[in-house]
């Protein structure tokens, strides 16, 4: 009996800095996708707005080209960036 004494101790001292790492990209999975979504979500309403004819109500860090018939917008967020392309509407200079 005196053979296994402290064995769990071992075990989880082992095992401990793997869960912590998992634990850890668990986290960063999330902030990134929460990131990415919140990046997808401005290029669209900022692409829809000027494709509308309209000033978009925040350009924070967008980068806004208009084309022949569309407009093409690039967020940039670090860890994530996208690009929304939107049709521009009839009429609209």
């Amino acid at each position: 009996m005196s053979r296994d004494r402290g064995s769990v101790t071992a075990e989880l001292a082992v095992s401990l800095p793997a869960l912590v790492l998992l634990l850890m990209v668990g986290v960063l999975a999330i902030a990134a996708a929460t990131t990415k979504l919140g990046c997808v979500s401005m290029a669209r309403d900022i692409a829809l707005s000027v494709a509308r004819g309209q000033t978009p109500s925040t350009m924070d860090g967008a980068a806004v080209r208009q084309l022949d018939d569309r407009v093409v917008v690039t967020v940039d967020r670090g860890i994530a960036s996208c690009s929304a392309t939107a049709a521009t509407e009839p009429g609209v200079a």
